[in-house]
């Protein structure tokens, strides 16, 4: 997904709950007072769960809407929300059903059916958005109902399917208000998540309040909330330093968080591993100036990720060799281990195999920000410094530049990955499977392959050999080259608790924990 959120884990099995106890809303007394104020530097692309595929719409996707699954804070098996309860049937894990709880509400008042979770699911797969989720289902093939049970039949195993069920494509929309074949527009949500959205200005604030109707797993929504959004972690920062904000999430600029004292008694930090990565991405399209993987791996000959983590980002994050980042079943370093450090001769020779003219010209785009601009300039330093490569660099706004990577008008471009939920699979077919949310043109059809097998065993620790091959596939092809992985840190004043909750393994943003004291 999307970029930033959650604490490593040690991924085991994705086990199947089924008959779990579910809670009704209780909001505190605070719920009705001043709004916590929480700044961010995420973009929402839209509030329409069909038509966004990203961190800042997801985190509030997973307050404002309900999905049939969810995750308790820091757990890796997926429980029932709006599902009174769900499980496989049969032992081939091609069939999931769940059985709707029979209390649940849109916001609006409208009661919700099994027939609204299937619409939910049919009007996902047929918008199928070229910035949305859809392919985190690639193997649905259809959404049966009867009565409150709902069938979802698949045409192969996948044991991840429950906790893809609690992700942001898993949200339950109401088939009165949003269309059944194109995205709603109005900057309005009818969900029946904890939370309400009472108003909504794109880029600027979105403000929420508990939803005293929600039924499900959540036990306590302790405040209001206003989300404030800003164009560059710099903005960002003059807020909070302007006593604007609350809570600060995704965030300040590494170099205010490196000096943050952990000791200032008017501040809180919590600062926890990470899962967030981040990628320089290559269009490897037929006839793209990267088409042939042997200018790709001269590059990944050419980056030196040490400037990149101390210099860029002050040691906030860590250098990435992998696909999957550490913490994660089947992590490797193949990146390390086929590139151990940047080497112009062998990054020439394969340039000169390749025919290439040198300097090679290309393209890069980036979204940009504090951090991201200055990322790009030491990237194209680091490819333009023997003379090798000419990059052109392009800053290009957020929804236009998923627009831009996705017709491949780029020839690279760096984009920021966050697990959708605690397991590695989330880093399988959604990057570097055919037809990936990256769309960068890359297809590996053993790598396909590989990804399926994977999906078939509900023992998770039964994957680590392949997940470890699709990544020396990916090392040997280069459709991406890892930069880092990130540490995560939230913010806050003194006086509000919660905050250490707010990001964990689980890819929910849990605004309901936070609370004032």
């Amino acid at each position: 997904m999307r970029s930033i959120r959650v604490r490593i884990l040690a991924i085991c099995a994705v086990l199947i709950i089924a008959g779990v106890g579910a809670w009704q809303l209780l909001p505190s007394g605070e719920a009705g007072g001043k709004p916590i104020t929480v700044g961010t530097v995420d973009e929402v692309t839209s509030l329409d769960p069909a038509g966004a595929y990203d961190a800042g719409s997801w985190s509030l996707f997973s307050n404002l809407y309900q999905t049939l699954m969810t995750f308790k804070s820091g757990a890796i098996v997926p429980e029932p929300d709006a599902a009174e309860s769900c499980q496989f049937i049969g032992q081939k894990l091609t069939t999931y059903r769940c059985k709707l709880r029979d209390d649940l509400t849109f916001s609006n008042g409208h009661k919700i059916t099994a027939k609204d979770v299937k619409y939910s699911f049919d009007r996902l797969m047929k918008i199928n958005s070229d910035v949305g989720p859809a392919i985190l289902f690639p193997s649905l093939r259809n959404v049966v109902t009867d009565g409150r049970d709902i069938t979802f039949n698949l045409s192969a195993r996948d044991a991840t399917f429950p906790a893809k069920l609690a992700t942001g494509a898993g949200a339950i929309v109401d088939p009165a208000t949003y269309p059944k074949d194109k995205l709603r527009t109005d900057n309005k949500v009818d969900g029946s998540g904890p939370y309400v959205l009472k108003s909504y200005e794109a880029g600027v604030k979105a403000s929420m309040t508990p939803n005293t109707s929600y039924r499900g797993a959540i036990r306590h929504v302790n405040a209001a909330i206003d989300v404030k959004y800003y164009e560059t972690s710099d903005k960002l920062l003059a807020a909070w330093k302007a006593g604007g904000l609350d809570v600060t999430h995704r965030q300040l600029p590494p170099a205010e968080i490196a000096k943050i004292n952990p000791a200032d008694p008017n501040v809180q930090i919590t600062e926890m591993d990470s899962a967030e990565i981040r990628n320089l991405v290559f269009n490897v399209r037929e006839g793209a100036t990267l088409s042939d993987k042997r200018i790709r791996q001269a590059i990944a000959w050419t980056i030196d990720r040490g400037p990149l983590v101390g210099n860029v980002y002050d040691s906030t994050v860590e250098p990435l060799y992998s696909l999957i980042p550490q913490g994660f079943i089947g992590h490797s370093t193949p990146f390390f281990d086929t590139y151990p450090q940047p080497d112009v001769a062998k990054a020439k020779e394969l340039l000169q195999e390749a025919g290439a003219e040198i300097p090679v010209p290309i393209t890069f785009a980036f979204r940009p920000d504090g951090a991201t601009t200055a990322e790009s300039a030491e990237i194209k330093r680091q490819l333009e410094k023997d003379g090798l490569f000419k990059v052109t660099v392009k800053e290009v706004e957020w929804q236009a530049f998923q627009k831009g990577y996705a017709a491949g008008k780029y020839d690279a471009y760096t984009v920021g990955w966050l697990p959708d939920f605690p397991d590695p699979d989330t880093f399988g077919q959604p990057l570097v499977g055919t037809d990936s949310s990256l769309h960068n043109g890359y297809s590996n059809a053993k790598l396909d392959k590989l990804v399926t097998d994977t999906q078939q065993y509900e023992d998770r620790s039964r994957t680590s050999n392949d997940f470890k091959e699709i990544q020396q596939i990916v090392g040997e092809d280069v459709p991406l080259v890892p930069l880092w992985q990130k540490k995560d840190y939230v913010i806050a004043k003194t006086g509000i608790s919660g905050s250490q909750y707010l990001s964990d393994g689980t890819g929910l943003w849990r605004l309901w924990e936070l609370k004032r004291i």
